[in-house]
């Protein structure tokens, strides 16, 4: 995808992003004006993977008890863990737990306002550091989540989805699309995402009421289907997963070591139950003990 494929100019699609966000946005808490940067780092990490609705009330539980990054490095990462909670994928917590640390020990305790630092924190990928940039700090940065990449690839590039991973050519034309002022690129860069989570959606766009509908080259060109390997959901019944979150939720329920036949209840296959126990061990959730307690780890 490349500038000169739009459909219209960039200051015309600013201006009808901006416009439908500004009336139909969704009241989120990380995005007011009350907001501190570590509670936007907080739901960047949450929202990852996550829908906003089981988002919103661990967010609010997380900030009550550690509003700030010290008050979660005071702690040990397993509380981070249990807080966690039935979010999916726990491994953002012990990350997260990391990059609170982190801001500690590097930036006295205050979220750090550059994009080179907010990098270089542990877990902080290219599009955390971006967001938490732009949503935090009103700076001006292209923000390229699933949603915005979906939303370009339509409206621009006229296919219905994008690569599976991001491209060099995506982020040129998210960069080349950015407004000059840095708070309007950070609102713009967040109106783009919003469109693409409540209209620009993946299976079921709502396309008669999109704003960019007159403007959109998938429109233009007839809505060709997707070339390439079907898109799939990810199955969870039966998987390793599924297995990890029922040991994580024994540990998580609680506090202190865990017998090992305590975790052999929760799923039949002896193998699969070992192999899901070992994976955790491995990526930190678990720490197994000598006397064959196992607990989340310190």
């Amino acid at each position: 995808m490349a500038t000169s494929t739009l459909p219209t100019p960039a200051p015309l699609l600013h201006s009808i992003v901006l416009d439908w966000y500004r009336e139909h946005a969704r009241d989120l808490p990380w995005r007011t004006e009350q907001a501190t940067p570590w509670a936007v780092m907080v739901s960047e990490f949450m929202l990852q993977q996550t829908p906003v609705k089981r988002v919103l009330p661990v967010w609010a539980l997380w900030l009550e008890r550690w509003p700030t990054p010290a008050a979660l490095a005071a702690e040990p990462a397993g509380e981070a863990v249990r807080a966690w909670g039935r979010l999916g994928y726990p491994r953002r917590a012990l990350r997260l737990h990391a990059a609170a640390s982190a801001i500690v020990e590097r930036h006295g305790g205050l979220v750090p306002e550059d994009h080179a630092q907010l990098l270089a924190l542990p877990g902080v990928g290219e599009y955390t550091a971006a967001a938490v940039a732009s949503f935090a700090f009103k700076q001006r940065h292209a923000v390229l989540d699933t949603n915005v990449r979906r939303v370009l690839a339509r409206a621009v590039g006229g296919v219905e989805y994008p690569a599976n991973a991001t491209t060099a050519a995506e982020r040129k034309l998210a960069a080349e699309l950015l407004p000059q002022a840095p708070e309007v690129a950070a609102e713009w860069a967040v109106g783009v995402m919003e469109l693409g989570a409540l209209v620009c959606t993946a299976r079921s766009p709502e396309c008669g009421g999109c704003p960019l509908f007159e403007q959109c080259a998938w429109q233009r060109a007839g809505c060709p289907p997707h070339q390439g390997p079907p898109r799939r959901g990810q199955t969870y019944e039966g998987t390793d997963r599924q297995v990890r979150g029922k040991l994580l939720a024994v540990l998580r329920a609680q506090h202190g070591p865990v017998r090992r036949g305590q975790l052999d209840v929760v799923w039949p296959d002896e193998i699969q139950r070992a192999r899901a126990l070992d994976g955790l061990v491995s990526d930190g959730l678990v720490e197994p003990l000598a006397d064959g307690h196992y607990q989340l780890p310190r």
